[in-house]
């Protein structure tokens, strides 16, 4: 081949590669940016304020909750709520009573009952009972009933038995569902479902959207790195070839 025939060969070769290049980057941007807009609008972060929900959700971590409806919540939940019987900040707590349950502990193995049925709670601080104090309350149609994961350091429903409502809150107080935890860099990861509460009437609730749309940001940021990289090497082979040649 010609020198003049090879240098068309590698123009157009060049030029192509600049082409997918540009086009790697401009998708890249597009999965990039569309990731964090879609993680925007269904997602808030939050910061957890105390440890009532350790070994789960350390105090200081943040979290990113799914913006979801009250009635969407199923047992098993970890939710931020406000109610004004409990304070004027959003708090975060485990949902493990729905309307018409009926809630006790402990028994003598230590577990919490639903409607009589033991649950295993994995997920609790220590080694201890489900609660350090026993407690029984019924929950109301259309309410939450809500328990910190270490319960000897939280301040929920059994705080609130004497209410009218015996402890629990409107669905209407929930404002988003936690999915998973953002920071710190040590503990990010999506929060699982109890599996202790599948075999309750209404099961678990699905994970929301939170790996698909890390998945694209990744995925974004692979193809603009990829592509924005291509120019250098491709100088750099050029001037390797000029050499050689």
């Amino acid at each position: 081949m010609s020198s003049s025939t090879q240098r068309r060969t590698d123009g157009r070769g060049r030029t192509m590669g600049s082409t997918l290049s540009g086009l790697a980057v401009a998708v890249g941007c597009v999965l990039f940016l569309g990731g964090f807009v879609w993680a925007a609008v269904l997602y808030r972060p939050y910061t957890v304020p105390t440890d009532s929900m350790s070994p789960t959700i350390a105090v200081g971590a943040r979290v990113l909750a799914e913006k979801v409806d009250g009635s969407e919540i199923r047992r098993g939940d970890i939710v931020v709520f406000k109610d004004t019987t409990w304070g004027d900040l959003p708090m975060v707590k485990r949902v493990v009573g729905v309307g018409g349950d009926h809630i006790a502990c402990c028994t003598k193995q230590g577990r919490l009952t639903i409607n009589g049925k033991p649950v295993a709670e994995p997920y609790l601080h220590g080694h201890g009972p489900a609660s350090p104090v026993g407690f029984k309350a019924t929950v109301p149609t259309g309410q939450l009933f809500l328990l910190g994961d270490h319960r000897s350091d939280s301040l929920d429903s059994r705080v609130h038995l004497t209410d009218s409502d015996q402890g629990s809150v409107p669905r209407s107080a929930v404002q988003a569902r936690v999915d998973a935890r953002a920071w710190p860099l040590g503990s990010i990861g999506v929060m699982q479902r109890p599996p202790g509460f599948a075999a309750l009437p209404g099961g678990i609730s699905q994970p929301g959207p939170v790996q698909p749309i890390a998945l694209t940001v990744v995925a974004g940021a692979v193809l603009i790195l990829g592509g924005a990289a291509y120019g250098p090497v491709a100088r750099r082979r050029a001037r390797k070839a000029g050499a050689d040649g």
